[in-house]
């Protein structure tokens, strides 16, 4: 800490306006200002982060001992003034908390209680937010015997003012020969590590991570400080090399990372005005900027910044992995080793860990590094991987060249772990971590650390990348089949389970470069599979499954999967039922491994449905695609047995029918018609709406809520439904609309509720939904207002300019109006209103929400049921369209297409 600083703090000038006025308040508060104005002008100029904040907890100092010297103590006081804590550490940034102990030798505090209370009152009154605590020595000992907190925070400490000689007795008293023996205080320190992690789903890459608590932030590199004071007695990094548990490198590495989250977590007390540990989207532009960073052709300035953070806090990791492995073997083992138990001439296990035979074996034989874990897949009794053979594995990493990779010995290994029937996850995990992945397979190394500024990929895309293969490993484990009947029955029956892993590692190994990333993975996945010496047909499996990754997906979310022409086409695309099944697979794993929240039970049924209709297509053979009117009358029949066996008329039911159209058969199931046809037979004909609801559900995880509307035909109909349906907090995922020759209109709608769950057996909340929706209907012309719902935090800062794609459909009469859009509460409810606004009749609606984004198709047509044929109109509601969704988008909207 520095001596004297007075541009910081001039002592002098100090007292004189102290003693020019009659309260000390003012004068105090000017220091602390000026000095804030000071320290942060410093760190804009690029001050040396280290020093920053030791200046401010110099300036703390010099403002408390000030404040300590207006009471009166008495000349002999037996108290002291001690920081504890980070503070007491000598680090303060801009609105951390100052922890201070008021230490006294006993716990009669009747002679000081004045002082006391007058002292903690000013610091109060000039704006110091300090966390204090009055104990005597003993009572110091009580409570750090109890509280694992309290002996942490005791351990760091500093005299600020009165004797040293009270400080160095609580240390006596509070030291490993008396309480929390370094052994007992590693086990504590790392369970409450593991319970931290666990708050923050153990991974380093959270949207918005913690600087502080989550993995690879500052807190564990403090938790490493700590477990070498209690065993050591050292509390600073550089004492961590001289005992032998970091090298050179190794601490260089590890200071430079933590100047790097010092700035980072200054940076954001500045901005946020308030202590502030958590990296929030509303920060992460201005803290980008703040810090240098600028947007290129390929990434913006705010997943630059964010690339670095997430490759910094990976390093802590490694290290704080590498530092707490050797702290269990010297405090938990106290350097008594078992007998090594050889695997093969390289690697022994000794004590449940693996570890070289010697030194000089990845020296000797690289092809060890990769062998390393392929042996700990091979072996999951061992629980991980020694200290030292870490240390050797990160020294020797530098071996990983393009010989290395193309060496026989190398790719056979690394195959080989995929086919492993445990821990390919697991490894490829710490292969991660240990920096060996991103060398071995450099087009991987490219997107550590990367992250797409979204709310739809909520991890980076090497951590969802890994995610994908954890997922892809959990369908064949037991337990998660109820979840995903479907995935894991098929990827017991790929016929080579390591391909799947080889695509998913693949799939979204060119985010980032710019252009389609499907088509560039593919072509790295291509010269992986060459490299790695893959026959030709698990070759062409594994690039095609990279190159159309996504296609399921996009088809079961934004086509319609009753038209037999886009299952016949999806079956074209996959080509036979192994491709079918491999591709359900990934597609499963990978909308999992995106977003936990992205996986609802409308989505699972949408899939099943396209693999359902697809395998049909395939086996009847994809030039005899399913007759549209053979389609129907499979359909009728079926509705039609159901109704009969239920004492309905035959002929009432095709009168009715004789009224509904082909799309209405096409577009629902038999059971759906029957259903349907009995209740609007039974509805008396003044009887206003009839609204019917079910959940759609066969299995628990699979489904939604259907609800369905027949009511005679009005042009704000599908405007009031879904205006009404928001008012319900019901979030629509399918439509479908049918207006019969009789002018009724037969709609259906899937929803789910507002936490994404269907509605289940829950009378009150279908009945309100029942009630609500009838209600609406038989009022349209008092069209509900559009609830102006609190656009939630995270949403506000994922603006872009909305798209609007209007186009007529090639097979059907109908227009096509694609939508994508930053999310808003109401969203749907303002387009309903939009269509009324312009007249326009809704006959088909695929939503879908995607994190932050909508992307919505919507088939309309105008007043006269025909398609859109005026560009000018089309014009002229593209433009409405895109004012009312840009109406709380800073940027301006961008360019949109029409073709009539």
């Amino acid at each position: 800490m520095p001596q004297v600083d007075p541009d910081l703090f001039d002592r002098s000038q100090f007292q004189a306006e102290l003693a020019l006025k009659a309260s000390p308040i003012a004068a105090f508060k000017k220091v602390i200002r000026r000095a804030r104005e000071v320290l942060d002008e410093r760190f804009l100029a690029g001050r040396d982060i280290r020093r920053l904040i030791e200046d401010r907890a110099w300036f703390v100092d010099q403002i408390l001992r000030a404040a300590w010297e207006r009471f009166d103590w008495s000349a002999d006081g037996e108290i002291a003034l001690v920081a504890v804590g980070g503070y007491g550490r000598g680090e303060l940034h801009p609105y951390s908390d100052i922890d201070l102990l008021i230490l006294l030798d006993d716990s009669n505090q009747e002679t000081f209680r004045d002082a006391i209370e007058g002292f903690l009152t000013l610091l109060w009154d000039i704006g110091l937010e300090v966390g204090q605590s009055v104990r005597s020595v003993a009572e110091c000992a009580e409570e750090a015997r109890a509280d694992l907190t309290v002996i942490t925070n005791l351990m760091e400490s500093r005299t600020i003012a009165g004797p040293e000689h009270l400080r160095q007795e609580m240390l006596r008293v509070t030291s490993p020969s008396e309480m929390w023996p370094s052994k007992d205080f590693f086990l504590a320190k790392r369970a409450e590590q593991a319970t931290r992690h666990s708050k923050y789903n153990n991974t380093e890459y959270n949207l918005e991570p913690n600087v502080k608590g989550s993995p690879g932030g500052l807190r564990d590199i403090q938790t490493i400080l700590w477990i070498a004071r209690r065993q050591f007695g050292s509390l600073n990094l550089s004492a961590i090399v001289d005992q032998g548990f970091l090298t050179e490198g190794e601490y260089s590495l590890l200071v430079s990372s933590q100047e790097f989250i010092w700035r980072v977590r200054y940076g954001l007390h500045m901005l946020a005005g308030r202590a502030e540990d958590r990296l929030l989207f509303d920060h992460q532009r201005s803290l980008a900027a703040m810090l240098g960073y600028e947007d290129s052709d390929a990434k913006l300035a705010i997943e630059r910044f964010m690339q670095k953070y997430y490759r910094v806090v990976m390093s802590i990791s490694e290290l704080s992995d590498l530092v707490g492995q050797h702290f269990a073997e010297v405090i938990l083992w106290e350097g008594e080793t078992g007998p090594a138990v050889a695997l093969n001439s390289r690697f022994v296990v000794r004590d449940g860990y693996l570890e070289v035979a010697n030194d000089s074996v990845f020296k000797r034989r690289p092809f060890a590094i990769l062998e390393t874990f392929v042996l700990l897949a091979q072996h999951p009794e061992i629980q991980g991987v020694r200290a030292e053979t870490i240390r050797l594995l990160r020294d020797h990493r530098h071996l990983i060249d393009d010989d290395f990779r193309s060496d026989i010995r190398n790719t056979s290994l690394f195959i080989e772990l995929f086919k492993c029937k445990e821990g390919i996850h697991r490894n490829l995990r710490r292969m991660n971590r240990y920096g060996i992945l991103g060398r071995y397979l450099p087009e991987f190394g490219h997107i550590v650390g990367q992250m797409q500024h979204d709310l739809f990929h909520i991890y980076t895309v090497d951590a969802h990348t890994l995610n994908v293969i954890k997922y892809l490993r959990k369908l064949s484990k037991p337990g998660v089949a109820e979840k995903y009947p479907l995935a894991s029955k098929l990827v017991e029956r790929l016929p080579k389970p390591e391909l799947i892993y080889i695509a998913g590692l693949y799939h979204d190994i060119a985010k980032g470069r710019g252009g389609d990333h499907s088509e560039l993975g593919a072509v790295d996945a291509q010269a992986f599979c060459v490299r790695h010496k893959l026959p030709a047909w698990d070759t062409r499996l594994v690039v095609w499954l990279v190159e159309n990754h996504l296609a399921m997906s996009t088809t079961a979310q934004r086509k319609d999967l009753s038209d037999p022409q886009v299952i016949n086409d999806f079956a074209q695309q996959v080509g036979d039922e192994t491709h079918l099944d491999y591709l359900y697979v990934l597609t499963v794993a990978d909308i999992n491994a995106t977003n936990p929240t992205l996986w609802n039970s409308w989505r699972a049924s949408l899939l099943r449905q396209l693999y359902t209709e697809t395998k049909r297509a395939l086996r009847r053979g994809l030039e005899n695609p399913l007759d549209r009117e053979e389609q129907i009358r499979q359909t009728q029949r079926a509705a039609l047995d159901n109704l009969v066996r239920n004492g309905t008329d035959p002929d009432d039911a095709e009168q009715l029918w004789a009224q509904l159209g082909d799309d209405y058969f096409m577009r629902h199931s038999s059971t759906d018609v029957a259903w349907h046809t009995e209740a609007i037979i039974e509805h008396p004909s003044d009887g206003g709406p009839l609204v019917l609801i079910k959940e759609t559900t066969q299995r628990e995880f699979e489904g939604g809520t259907q609800i369905f509307i027949y009511a005679p035909d009005q042009h704000d109909f599908f405007a009031v439904t879904v205006a009404a349906m928001d008012q319900l907090n019901l979030n629509i995922h399918d439509a479908r609309i049918i207006t019969s020759s009789s002018q009724f209109t037969l709609d259906t709608y899937i929803v789910l509720d507002a936490d994404g769950s269907p509605i289940g057996n829950d009378p009150e909340r279908t009945e309100e939904i029942r009630q609500g929706l009838i209600d609406a209907l038989r009022n349209p012309d008092d069209y509900l207002t559009i609830i102006q719902k609190r656009v939630p935090r995270q949403l506000k800062h994922f603006a872009f300019p909305p798209q609007v794609t209007i186009h007529n459909d090639m097979q059907r009469p109908q227009t096509i109006i694609e939508v994508v859009a930053p999310d808003r509460p109401g969203l749907l409810a303002r387009i309903g209103q939009l269509f009324l606004d312009f007249d326009l009749s809704v006959q088909n609606a695929k939503i879908a929400t995607l994190g932050e984004r909508v992307e919505d198709v919507f088939f309309v047509t105008n007043a006269d049921n025909q398609p859109l044929s005026d560009p000018q109109l089309c014009l002229k509601l593209q433009q409405a369209m895109i004012k009312q969704l840009s109406q709380e988008n800073e940027r301006q909207p961008s360019p949109s297409s029409i073709v009539i």
